[in-house]
Parts: C-alpha cells; sequence; structure tokens
C-alpha cells in the first residue's frame, strides 16, 4: 500500500531540548523516503518512530549548520551497517563540498557504494530522480551560509471516467491501450480519446524550506504546495532577531502559505528560548494570515497529506 507522510524524527532549531531533538524529516512517498536535514540524534529518533535505513533512499540537507547535518555519520554508518542495496542519493549544497565529505567519513567504519551524490549549485536545480513518481527541486534561499529549499512534484495524471468508458465500449485490455496510447478503436469502429473518458489529476507538491529571509527562493519553492514544512524559528516579538540571523517567524510562514495558495502548513524548527506554554501564539501568530490547515509538530509527530485537489 502506497504511503504519502511526513515522520518528524525531530522539530528544534539550533539548540535541542528536553522535547524537541535537533531537525530531521521523513517524508515517505509511495516506497521512497526523502530524509531531509538529518541533525543530531536522528538515527535514535527514527527507531523512536518505527524507521529505519532502508527506508530511506535519499538524503537531503539544505546547508551545513549543525543542527542540519550532524546526523549525517550515524545515518551513513547505519546504511552501512544495515547492508542497504538500494540507491541513496544525496543532496546538498555543492559550495558545502568540504563538509559533507567530514561528515560522511566522520569516523572508521565499513563503506557503502550505494550513496550517490549530486551536489547543488545555481539558484535552481533539478535533481536527478530517475525513474522515481517525482521530480526533485533545490531552490537557493537567503541565509548567512549557502542553503537550498526542495520542492517534490508529482506529475499530473488522469482519473479515468467508468461511465464514459462503459458507453463507448472500451473495456478490459482496451482501458490501458486508451491510457498509454491516448485513443482506441472501440469495438463499434469508432475512435474513442482518453480526454473524453478522463478527468485530469493533479500532482502533488511538497516543499521543504527551511532556514532562510523571505526571498524569491522562498516563494517559488511554496508555490500551490500541498503540503509546505517550512520554519517558524521566532514569534513576532523577536522579528528583528529573525532577519538578523537569517530566519522567518510564524506570521511570516503563514503570510507565505496564503501568497502561495498551501493546503497544509506545517510550522517547525522552533527556537529554543520558547516555553511549551508560547507553542499556541506560533499556530496563532501564522492564523492571522493564512486561514487554512496549521500543523505545529513535535517530534515523531506524522503528517498525512492533504486529500488530492479535485481537477
Amino acid at each position: 500500500m502506497s504511503v504519502r507522510d511526513l515522520v518528524v524524527l525531530g522539530s528544534a532549531s539550533a539548540v535541542p531540548t528536553k522535547s524537541r531533538n535537533h531537525n530531521g524529516y521523513l517524508l515517505r512517498w509511495d516506497g521512497h523516503g526523502l530524509l531531509f536535514d538529518p541533525g543530531e540524534g536522528t538515527q535514535r529518533q527514527m527507531a523512536f518512530a518505527g524507521v529505519t535505513a532502508t527506508d530511506v533512499t535519499w538524503i537531503c540537507v539544505t546547508h551545513f549548520h549543525g543542527d542540519h547535518c550532524l546526523g549525517v555519520p550515524g545515518i551513513v554508518q547505519r546504511i552501512a551497517r544495515d547492508g542497504v542495496e538500494h540507491r541513496v542519493d544525496a543532496a546538498f549544497p555543492a559550495s558545502g563540498a568540504e563538509y559533507w565529505e567530514r561528515l560522511r567519513y566522520a569516523t572508521p567504519f565499513r563503506g557503502t557504494e550505494v550513496i550517490k551524490e549530486q551536489p547543488v549549485s545555481g539558484e535552481r536545480m533539478r535533481l536527478d530522480t530517475g525513474d522515481a513518481p517525482f521530480s526533485l527541486t533545490a531552490r537557493r534561499l537567503s541565509h548567512p551560509v549557502e542553503a537550498y529549499g526542495y520542492r517534490l512534484e508529482e506529475p499530473d495524471g488522469v482519473t479515468m471516467k467508468p461511465g464514459v468508458l462503459a458507453a463507448r465500449g472500451v473495456r478490459g485490455p482496451l482501458v490501458r491501450r486508451l491510457q498509454e496510447e491516448g485513443a482506441v478503436v472501440a469495438p463499434d469502429g469508432r475512435t474513442v480519446t482518453l480526454a473524453e473518458c478522463s478527468v485530469r489529476r493533479p500532482g502533488q507538491k511538497v516543499a521543504f524550506i527551511m532556514d532562510t529571509r523571505l526571498c524569491d527562493g522562498v516563494h517559488e519553492l511554496a508555490a500551490d504546495a500541498d503540503l509546505l514544512i517550512i520554519e517558524s524559528t521566532f514569534l513576532d516579538q523577536d522579528a528583528a532577531l529573525a532577519a538578523g540571523y537569517g530566519h522567518l517567524t510564524a506570521r511570516q510562514a503563514g503570510e507565505v502559505a496564503a501568497a502561495a495558495g498551501v493546503r497544509r502548513l506545517v510550522l517547525t524548527h522552533i527556537s529554543e528560548r520558547y516555553r511549551m506554554e508560547d507553542e499556541l501564539r506560533f499556530v496563532e501568530q501564522a492564523a492571522a494570515a493564512y486561514s487554512g490547515d496549521i500543523v505545529l509538530v513535535h517530534d515523531l509527530d506524522r503528517v498525512v497529506m492533504p486529500p488530492r485537489r479535485r481537477g
């Protein structure tokens, strides 16, 4: 059975707390597992979440601040130790290749050749996803060190109309041929097209945006996303700190979601300066700008994709 959800392995910002581990997000997508920003402790969090190294098919690092990458050595070693045989692609800023090298080979251990590196550079870059049922694009963001966000897109498909198919005498193997070829000749000799027997099924989209100020890249990544996973490190009262350190506030995250037509907004990367009783304010401030579905995540939460848009 296909699964599409986000497993939250950690949701803190620079400093982990008693209730929030360093970053770590596993997006499960029809048998693929995209592990974003594995921070310190991610390997143990995976055990608590009931996911394993064999679930990982991508490692995507947004930038090389420690809370977004210090878990890489453990993940790489676990992939090797568990004998993962499938290819695992690794995306990271090309400018930080030296840091990636240090992390990948941080200690002596049995190596693995399944990890294939795809360094990211330029303003935007489309990654090679092979025969995966999605595309993956990286877009430069605005942070004190070079940082990228990621956008996953499923191509549009079609939903067949059973009643129309029956009325035109298209059934059995002819339905598959119609989907593959775009037109078939029905038993009565009429040519039947795919367009008349189906409706467009919009592909789903996920945006992953970590440490950044507001910039063009944020809006480009978030546009029309079904699920937007975005940092909301600060509250309004600390907006000046957010701008200075290259971060977003919860209200800014809500503004991005509203402008982009996002369907589900996931707030994360919460600063250690705030207490548990402050958490409702993150949702309230995001909701002041965005009227859609808002989820302020905690470690080990699972966030499902919203229902598919109608064509």
